[in-house]
């Protein structure tokens, strides 16, 4: 009845039974009790048992802290407590789960200081006779501990440490004796009581796991720590070796022992990244165990991929530990790390490290049958396959590449000759008919390409690619295509070792052509190469028209979000290394792009990718670019709208975008000044990207100032000065740049637009700003206004006298004094030349303290005089080198990009400011 009383309740039908359900509601004891009670009716339906499991969790996490609103009193809690506890005997596994995660939880906040007994009565109900409460009971035992271990307060670090301490040894116990339960089971082929007792040894060793401190946070003594890490080496070969045999692929213990299997492995990789000094006793064992499965005939038929990875990434953390690394002066090099390099020569011998580079090659980096299929059944997926990351630590194919540049790097001296034996005994063309052959020179080519660095002195590139390679990319038999592809690649990763340019026009040919390959895996691959390919623009024009054709079919071929993401890299790429000449071919790309972003609607990292052509498109297309407007400014508007989610993906390549495309606009228009409207919220989240928004501020006020300052002139200066008032001194440099710049474009429209700004500017010079930086800048600020809007500045300094109860010459005469002073604070030429012609022009007033400070000002104008003239070589005579007499272009080397539209502005308006500044 209290439960009708508080909401309305939902009706859940079961079994021709009505059950009634409240939504999330205050949680009272009722509430709590209600659903209790429906968890441990083991005569309702399992679906409504596990609602009831859930909303009880949940009110754990809302409700049971004392400061939450709405907490449960004391008693509360301690009736549900007491009914937790009581029920070790849920049949459903997944509601047992739940209930255990339910108690930890709870364990977490009250344990043990609130409930005491939780730990006694876990430990007794796990010794019980009964089997399936001994399996909930350790589940639970399990959760109990993993939560209790994540608490990271001092206090519960400590209440921990006594915790695990009293309960490691029987952990250990337990799990020794539900091992030799399984392997006692297992051999008398009793599947069903070897699967329970193995499903418990996976449980008392993740208790013992999470209460060992193995994880780093509490350590036992040095003698158990070896003890128990020297019976899991020894527990694994075993559980490897002979139940593996025992127990088939269809075993149902068979995932169990995989588990437990990986488990002890996992011991190993924890103890030896957080505790390499004390792993050192197990260095050798570990090695021995590690490769006998990996490298030799005595994993075969036994082993599976998961446990072949882990070994691998044991043998790569045991080769890579900086700790196991002597100095380079042996006599600095710690006794630890001397006996682990000790223990890895003597185990890394000629015939050890040759095994294990030739099984490396010929058996773990050939295709499978599974990857050879994909090829055939989704080429783009297996095109783009993630190899990146930490995609090592779980996946075989990258762990062995990363494991072999290792072992390479450690001991190139003894597997180079290896693996220069392995390419020479494929020399030649292979027989298509000979799918053995054809994966294995896959795999040595792909062993070549990984060791580049490595081989560069060893092999003669350019030779290898006359005489070999470049014959087998004309190959083009359908089986065949294994080694194009393989050798494409190849050939890209020695592009940027050692590779003559005189070979590139040759390589771009027969690229062209594979680009047509019909095969999808051949040609993706060749785009990914390109980048690494254009070094030299002037030799890759010739072929530019086809190729960028051809990779704009590819983008339209492909289906895959991945690979239209790589097609448009390499596209982009393109168009950043041939700049402006890139504009004949654009126009198919440019009518395309429009269609994929709304296509990609779904897809932000793909529409990332497309932001980030675009950029490069409008630097190519310079002024042109604004026939793109149609489409280019809808999506630079969505990916800078902050109320908008996409942005979280887009902004920061949108806010390139929509800079270049200022930069390149030839005029400003209604719809690009709109866009404008998004700034003052990416100004107020204060991010990163600060710097790219002022920049694009710049960009409008070099583009139209007198537009641009009538429209946002007011926001714009609010948002500054927010800006300035939570700032560093570098973050107020930028801001005050901004200020400086539209003063610049627009003198006689920017004072009065940014008047809120300056009072803090005079004050801050006349208060000896003590930061050099800052202080050139508000000088910079104040020399600008005196000598492009003298008006302005009178009626400013009057302002300002008035604000500072001062005489209007008195204030002056401190700020020349200050200015005078502190002129060593501008160390910029021009700078000081501007503030050297603002004092100046104050000389024709009448006023007695511009006088009484003459001698400083002509001082700092023959120093400013001095920083500014040089002598011309021609004439002997001297001449200010910062004036500009004309505005001619200056010729462009073949390195150099053209100017941009902004870039011409900005010489126009210094051009303007100079001459103006000298008349």
């Amino acid at each position: 009845e209290d439960v009708r009383q508080a909401s309305t309740l939902t009706m859940f039908q079961s079994s021709n039974r009505t059950v009634l359900f409240p939504p999330l509601i205050p949680c009272t004891l009722t509430c709590s009790l209600f659903s209790q009670n429906i968890v441990n009716n083991h005569m309702l339906d399992v679906n409504v048992r596990w609602l009831a499991v859930l909303y009880f969790k949940n009110g754990i996490d809302r409700y049971w802290r004392r400061v939450a609103p709405h907490a449960l009193s004391e008693e509360e809690k301690t009736s549900l407590r007491a009914g937790l506890i009581t029920n070790f005997n849920e049949p459903v596994n997944q509601i047992a789960t739940q209930i255990a995660v339910l108690i930890a939880k709870v364990a977490r906040l009250d344990c043990p200081r609130h409930w005491p007994e939780l730990i006694p009565i876990l430990l007794e109900s796990v010794k019980g006779q009964d089997s399936l409460q001994q399996h909930r009971a350790l589940l639970t035992f399990y959760h109990v501990t993993k939560t209790l271990a994540s608490k990271c307060l001092a206090p519960d670090r400590r209440l921990f440490q006594e915790l695990a301490s009293s309960i490691y040894s029987f952990a250990c116990s337990l799990w020794s004796h539900h091992t030799d339960c399984f392997l006692q089971q297992i051999y008398a082929r009793d599947e069903g009581p070897a699967l329970s007792s193995l499903e418990r040894t996976l449980l008392s060793l993740k208790v013992l796991l999470s209460g060992s401190g193995v994880n780093g946070r509490y350590l036992q003594t040095a003698s158990l720590r070896i003890g128990s890490l020297v019976a899991m080496i020894q527990l694994c070969k075993f559980f490897v070796v002979f139940p593996g045999r025992q127990v088939g692929p269809e075993s149902p213990c068979r995932e169990k022992l995989e588990k437990t299997i990986i488990l002890y492995t996992k011991v190993l990789l924890d103890f030896l990244e957080q505790h390499p000094c004390a792993f050192i006793p197990h260095i050798q064992r570990s090695l021995e165990f590690a490769v006998s499965y990996v490298f030799t005939p005595a994993g075969e038929g036994i082993t599976f991929e998961r446990f072949i990875v882990q070994c691998m990434n044991l043998i790569k953390m045991i080769l890579k530990n900086d700790a196991y690394k002597p100095n380079k002066n042996i006599e600095d090099s710690k006794p630890e790390s001397l006996e682990a390099h000790r223990i890895k020569t003597a185990f890394f011998t000629h015939p050890t490290l040759a095994e294990i580079g030739r099984r490396l090659v010929s058996h773990y980096l050939l295709l499978t049958e599974e990857e050879l299929a994909m090829w055939e059944e989704d080429p783009e997926s297996f095109a783009v396959e993630e190899t990146g990351g930490d995609s090592w630590k779980y996946s075989l194919r990258p762990c062995t590449e990363v494991l072999f540049l290792d072992i390479f790097h450690n001991y190139s001296q003894t597997l180079t000759p290896v693996l220069l034996e392995m390419v020479q005994n494929l020399q030649g063309p292979t027989n298509v008919e000979d799918s053995v052959q054809l994966l294995m020179k896959d795999a040595v080519y792909n062993a070549v390409g990984l060791a580049a660095y490595e081989l560069f002195d060893n092999v003669d590139f350019d030779q290898w690619f006359k005489n070999q390679l470049l014959g087998e990319l004309q190959v083009s038999h359908h089986r065949y295509k294994l080694i194009r592809r393989r050798v494409i690649w190849l050939i890209g990763q020695w592009i940027s070792v050692k590779f003559k340019p005189d070979l590139r026009p040759l390589l771009y040919e027969v690229i062209l052509t594979l680009m047509q390959d019909p095969d999808l895996v051949v040609s993706p691959l060749n785009t990914l190469g390109l980048q690494n390919l254009l070094f030299r623009t002037e030799q890759f024009l010739p072929y530019l028209e086809s190729i960028f054709g051809l990779l704009f079919q590819l983008l339209q071929q492909v289906t895959e979000c991945d690979t239209k993401m790589q097609v448009l890299h390499v596209i982009s790429c393109v168009i950043e290394r041939v700049n402006i000449q890139i504009r004949p071919y654009v126009g198919c790309l440019v009518q395309y792009l429009p269609l994929l972003w709304k296509q990609s609607e779904e897809h932000n990292m793909l529409r990332c990718a497309i932001l980030t052509t675009l950029i490069h498109l409008v630097k190519g297309l310079g002024a042109e670019s604004k026939n793109l407007y149609p489409f280019l400014l809808p999506v630079i508007q969505l990916s800078t709208d902050v109320s908008q989610p996409p942005h979280v993906y887009l902004l920061e390549d949108g806010l390139e975008l929509w800079l270049v495309t200022l930069e390149n606009s030839p005029a400003l228009t209604p719809e690009l000044l709109r866009i404008f409207q998004n700034m003052p919220a990416l100004l107020e989240l204060s991010s990163e990207n600060l710097r790219t928004c002022f920049q694009i501020v710049n960009a409008y006020l070099y583009l139209s100032a007198t537009e641009f300052l009538q429209s946002y002139a007011e926001s714009l200066c609010r948002s500054f000065c927010d800006l300035l008032k939570d700032i560093t001194n570098e973050g107020q440099v930028q801001v005050l740049k901004v200020v400086e710049i539209a003063l610049k474009v627009s003198p006689t429209l920017a004072p009065h637009m940014f008047h809120p700004l300056l009072p803090a500017v005079f004050r801050g010079i006349l208060d000896g700003e003590r930061y050099p930086v800052v202080m050139a800048t508000y000088l910079g600020i104040i020399g600008r206004v005196l000598l492009q809007n003298s008006s302005f500045f009178s009626s400013f300094l009057t302002q300002m006298a008035s604000e500072c109860s001062q005489e209007m010459e008195q204030l002056l005469g401190a700020l020349i004094e200050m200015w005078v002073d502190r002129m060593d604070s501008i160390t910029q030429p021009e700078r000081r030349k501007l503030s050297s012609l603002a004092l100046l022009s104050l000389l024709p007033s009448d006023t007695g303290v511009v006088q009484d400070k003459f001698c400083g000002i002509i001082n700092i104008t023959v120093e400013a005089l001095h920083d500014v003239m040089t002598e011309d070589p021609d004439t002997g005579t001297y001449k200010d080198c910062m004036l500009m007499s004309h505005l001619e272009e200056p010729k462009l080397s073949d390195d150099e990009e053209p100017p941009t539209e902004q870039d011409k502005r900005k010489k126009l308006v210094r051009y303007e400011a100079i001459h103006t500044e000298h008349s």
